[in-house]
């Protein structure tokens, strides 16, 4: 590809002493931009994040460059090595496996050490997973206008799982999260217990890529989702909807799960959702999952065994 023949490349600043943090496609080849291509043509040596896998993309596109792995388990140490040639005037790019460096990649110690150095940071903007599964959200961004949080790839220890849980669900923003085909399952089903039932979730699974699935279902759905889904292989990309903001943005929601709490021994969920909707002015509705998430917390607390 003779990408050198567009001016408008030509005329971009390549200062040298520079580290570039080039975006690379999170499936489809097609999705680099001449941009990136210019630069990785043009630098003196590519950092990656796996030299091995980077290599297949290099040769792809006729790009024959000396490479340095840099990882999570040698990111403080071979940061100093790219200082090294930065320091000659030289130009470096970064590229992680796929999509762009420093979500849920390494890269950012390095960025970070580049930074202290005094060293410019020139970032090359392209495919990243989050953009893609936003852009199509629709639905689940709609009640969050938008806005969303970012939560890496999904953890496996309790502790931490349940700390995410409890963000997911208090925040009116849409959530979103990675996972692995090893345990998309176990994390759905998961969500499917802790969530309210009318929770909206798209779920997206190889984006980009042959095989790309988009999924827009309920939480109360994942099961059934689940038995029927034709493959549960490759990456995916999770959106959560976000709590009606009126319920979110209540100052007292914490006295106001006591309050439920104190209730709930003596009434029923409809009950308790009469009463609160008539004090507080807040939609039946959402007062009736309020009722139903402090059950299912005390049924949780009373399934875990007592210490002695």
């Amino acid at each position: 590809m003779e990408i050198e023949s567009y001016d408008f490349l030509k005329q971009q600043d390549l200062p040298k002493g520079a580290l570039y943090m080039v975006a690379t496609p999170i499936g489809n080849l097609g999705d680099i931009t001449l941009r990136a291509l210019h630069v990785l043509n043009s630098v003196d040596g590519i950092a990656c994040e796996d030299t091995r896998h980077s290599a297949a993309l290099l040769q792809q596109f006729g790009i024959h460059k000396k490479c340095l792995a840099i990882h999570e388990h040698n990111e403080v140490e071979a940061a100093q090595v790219v200082l090294g040639h930065l320091a000659q005037s030289q130009r470096w790019a970064y590229i992680s496996d796929a999509g762009t460096p420093g979500i849920s990649d390494p890269g950012a110690r390095l960025v970070q050490a580049v930074q202290k150095a005094g060293f410019r940071i020139v970032p090359i903007p392209g495919a990243s997973a989050v953009s893609t599964a936003i852009s199509v959200g629709g639905s689940v961004l709609i009640e969050s206008k938008g806005q969303f949080q970012f939560l890496g790839f999904w953890p496996h220890k309790t502790k931490e799982c349940e700390a995410l849980l409890n963000q997911i669900r208090s925040s009116s923003k849409t959530s979103i999260f990675f996972e692995s085909p090893h345990q998309i399952q176990d994390t759905l089903l998961t969500l499917s217990k802790a969530l309210e039932s009318d929770r909206l979730i798209m779920i997206g699974r190889e984006l980009t890529k042959k095989f790309e699935q988009l999924a827009f279902i309920r939480a109360s759905e994942i099961p059934q989702w689940l038995e029927k889904a034709e493959s549960l292989k490759g990456e995916f990309v999770i959106l959560v909807a976000g709590l009606p903001s009126q319920l979110e943005e209540s100052p007292d929601h914490e006295l106001l799960m006591k309050w439920v709490g104190a209730l709930s021994p003596y009434l029923g969920s409809k009950e308790i959702a009469t009463v609160l909707a008539q004090i507080l002015g807040l939609p039946k509705k959402t007062t009736y999952q309020l009722a139903l998430d402090a059950k299912k917390s005390q049924q949780g607390n009373s399934d875990k065994p007592k210490s002695a």
